[in-house]
Parts: C-alpha cells; structure tokens; sequence
C-alpha cells in the first residue's frame, strides 16, 4: 500500500511507543506494508523516486530493498543536484506479523 498524500506518515505520539497515523489504520485493516511520507514530498522527485521503487518491486526485490535501492538511485541521477529532503522522508512500514526476507534481489 503506497499512501500518496504528504505527511501520510506524520501522526501525533500516543504514551510511550505508539505514533498514531493512517498508516497503523492500514496495518490494522489488513495491509502488509504501508509506504508514506513523513512531510511534504516534491512531485517531480515523488514521482522519480515511485517509478524506480515500483520497477525495483517489479524486479522481484522485496519492499524494503526496492525502496533503498530508489532512493540510491535518485542519489546517483541527480549527485550534486539530489535534495533528499524532498524524497527521503519515504517510510516504509510493515506488519509485524509478516516475515520479511532479506536480500531478495
């Protein structure tokens, strides 16, 4: 699940260790992973940063993979020029209950 709207990842701290957000709404209703911003992403770099995640995804690379290697690459198209302000607030949550494997590439 990829929440697109800024700030989808944002949410306020409920007592010690929960941060309530619509991604937990997500995880609850049954989603595995949930991918969101934590504040105001540029579209042009948003939209970089997806078609690379997705192509990743489609690669066979697991969430978590897909989404460093994106960001990476954003790093290497733009050097000098990359603003990860504006696309490295991309979280990328999963359920706990699901077992994440590593290294699938």
């Amino acid at each position: 699940m990829t929440l697109s709207a800024c700030d989808a990842g944002a949410g306020k701290l409920e007592g010690e260790e929960v941060i309530e957000n619509i991604e937990r709404a997500f995880l609850f209703a049954g989603a595995r992973s949930v991918l969101a911003s934590l504040w105001t992403a540029s579209d042009v770099d948003t939209t970089d940063l997806m078609a690379s995640f997705y192509r990743n995804l489609a690669a066979g690379q697991n969430e978590g993979d897909a989404l460093r290697d994106a960001k990476l690459d954003l790093l290497k198209q733009y050097r000098a020029h990359a603003m990860p302000f504006y696309w490295a607030g991309f979280t990328l949550v999963r359920d706990a209950s699901t077992r994440m494997q590593a290294g699938k590439n």
